[in-house]
């Protein structure tokens, strides 16, 4: 095995994954940068969520919100679900996994809160429980997702955005993932600040 070519190969099909995508996500992830802006200007918050690597996702989205990305700003409301272990823990043994999520949305959602709801296959089932709470709340859902969506891409309303990636592989998708949290990162910032550039 050719470990250098192999890797070689990982880079140029992660590139052309992307670029493939930027007709697609580009209208979508300018959505999901309003409605997150709308949001926050309300005095409103971001909660995320999302498994594995796609909890890593949630978890950078909102230590970007709250730190910052890469200019200098105010703190923004941002909560990832994925990172209380006596929350997940006691909610996973009383109620079992797939309502981790959903309860968490349902204690800390308020009306006009964003929830980012991260699944490579959009099938995730605590991920799917969350969005359902998050509907019943009135939040507004922006789910991030791969493949065809899944059953979240079937149950996201009017009003919610959809950032799907055009791939099959997890890797791949998780990669567009990280490539479309810095854009939506990026442009808060920019409306927020006014940066014109």
């Amino acid at each position: 095995m050719d470990l250098t070519s192999r890797i070689a190969q990982h880079f140029k099909d992660s590139a052309q994954t992307k670029l493939d995508a930027i007709e697609l996500l580009a209208a979508p992830i300018a959505r999901a940068i309003e409605a997150m802006v709308g949001c926050l200007l309300n005095n409103g918050k971001i909660l995320a969520c999302g498994n594995g690597g796609s909890a890593a996702d949630a978890q950078h989205l909102a230590a970007e919100l709250v730190g910052r990305f890469e200019l200098e700003r105010h703190e923004l409301a941002a909560i990832a679900l994925t990172t209380d272990s006596s929350i997940l823990s006691a909610i996973a043994n009383d109620y079992g996994y797939q309502a981790i999520f959903a309860k968490q949305v349902r204690a800390l959602g308020q009306p006009g809160d964003v929830l980012v709801a991260i699944s490579t296959s959009g099938n995730s089932p605590n991920v799917v429980a969350a969005i359902e709470v998050a509907h019943e709340n009135d939040l507004r859902v922006v789910a991030l997702t791969g493949k065809s969506g899944g059953a979240i891409g079937e149950m996201l309303h009017d009003g919610d955005v959809h950032i799907c990636v055009p791939a099959e592989r997890t890797a791949r998708i998780q990669e567009t993932h990280v490539l479309a949290i810095h854009c939506l990162c990026d442009g808060i910032d920019c409306l927020l600040m006014g940066v014109e550039e």
